[in-house]
């Protein structure tokens, strides 16, 4: 079983702030090392804080123009920085978020409701009701003082935010090139519960991370993904790497590096693919380096410990195949298209429960299962299906 190389490939630069770190190249070739990146422009790397929330994240990423419903999710979002002061003031300052928040809802609440696809309308009115009701008993949570209360509180209403965003996305916005159409794809989103048993930790024995896979801005890559899972490919594969940057597996026993696709015989392959604020559909076979797109900001960042991603050839960009990692890392300092890992790996998706315990993850660890749990009907041209 062959484990991928990584090299440090660190830049940094003094600033005021502090210190910007680029992050290491990861590659799936023993010998292949990415070379160092040219220095991203200053303005870039003090623009402002990146958003880590792997929610939030999900919640920009989906393929939406509803500014009501934006105004809305920034302060229950923002939240979580008012939690960060003690004190009565802290509390004073989410109470400001509930306030502003439940003003936006009131003020755009037919223009969100206008912005729901027709399919999905009542459920989303349904959903707003909802919201309504709970900011109401987040401002009482707030009132009586219950600190405690308030994150679970803010969970539960931006998952209702979330929802509604989602019900605005009638169908899937964009065509996929000839060349990929026939490959499984997940056209919208899925979950998938990964099941892990960790060895030799006294501490967490067995662990269950939930992940959302993103098939609205990457759709092979989430495709051939699921479709994996529903072989049940990585159903007790181990942990394959785990250093501290990144938790990998995916390598198969053998000499292959990917899944040997029985009805071929050969390995299946999939092309880079990443996605961009400001296109309708992603940008295939390249990174954002080749294209010349230096301050393009990807859909789905690098910003989040649990970001999952394809891992390829250094050289190669449509070599990756089975082979997933995490990213344990967040871009506290690194705003996202000033590290070296946007635009060169495909980003599919979000470990968005039990994230933290990547970190306790080790090479040995065994996936006891993979399960998709909501979403499986947006996977189309599933070769799970077909025997053989």
């Amino acid at each position: 079983m062959r484990s991928f190389s990584l090299k440090e490939c660190a830049i940094s630069v003094a600033l005021a702030a502090g210190l910007i770190i680029g992050m290491p190249s990861l590659d799936s070739s023993p010998m292949a090392y990415a070379a160092n990146p040219s220095l991203p422009d200053l303005s870039v790397l003090i623009s402002g804080p990146p958003i880590k929330d792997p929610g939030a994240l999900l919640r920009y990423a989906l393929p939406i123009d509803n500014k009501a419903i934006r105004e809305v999710q920034k302060p229950l979002e923002d939240i979580t920085e008012s939690l960060k002061v003690a004190g009565v003031r802290g509390l004073d300052s989410v109470e400001r978020n509930v306030k502003q928040a439940s003003r936006s809802l009131k003020q755009g609440k037919s223009l969100i409701i206008s912005g729901l696809a027709e399919s999905k309308k009542d459920h989303g009115v349904e959903l707003l009701d909802k919201l309504e009701i709970g900011m109401e008993e987040l401002q009482q949570i707030v009132e009586d003082r219950n600190r405690d209360a308030v994150a679970p509180k803010q969970k539960e209403l931006l998952k209702y935010v979330g929802d509604v965003e989602e019900d605005m996305v009638d169908s899937f916005p964009y065509e996929v090139p000839e060349e990929y159409r026939s490959m499984p794809l997940l056209k919208g989103r899925a979950a998938v519960d990964m099941k892990v048993k960790v060895k030799d930790n006294p501490n967490l024995e067995e662990c269950v991370f939930h992940i959302v896979l993103d098939g609205y801005n990457a759709p092979v890559t989430a495709g051939n993904f699921v479709d994996l899972v529903q072989r049940h490919f990585y159903d007790g594969m181990e942990i394959q790497r785990a250093d501290g940057f990144v938790v990998q597996t995916g390598d198969p026993e053998g000499p292959a590096e990917g899944f040997i696709d029985p009805s071929t015989e050969k390995t299946r392959t999939i092309p880079l693919e990443i996605m961009v604020d400001g296109e309708k559909a992603p940008f295939y076979g390249s990174t954002l380096e080749e294209l010349g797109l230096y301050k393009a900001q990807t859909k789905l960042p690098f910003n989040a410990f649990g970001t999952m991603a394809m891992a390829r050839d250094e050289f190669e960009n449509n070599s990756a195949s089975s082979q997933v990692f995490w990213l344990l890392k967040e871009s506290e300092l690194t705003p996202s298209n000033a590290n070296i890992l946007d635009g060169r790996y495909a980003v599919f998706g979000y470990v968005t429960e039990n994230e933290d315990f990547l970190a306790d993850l080790k090479v040995g660890d065994v996936i006891e299962s993979i399960q998709v749990v909501s979403g499986l009907e947006n996977l189309v041209n599933p070769s799970y299906k077909i025997a053989g």
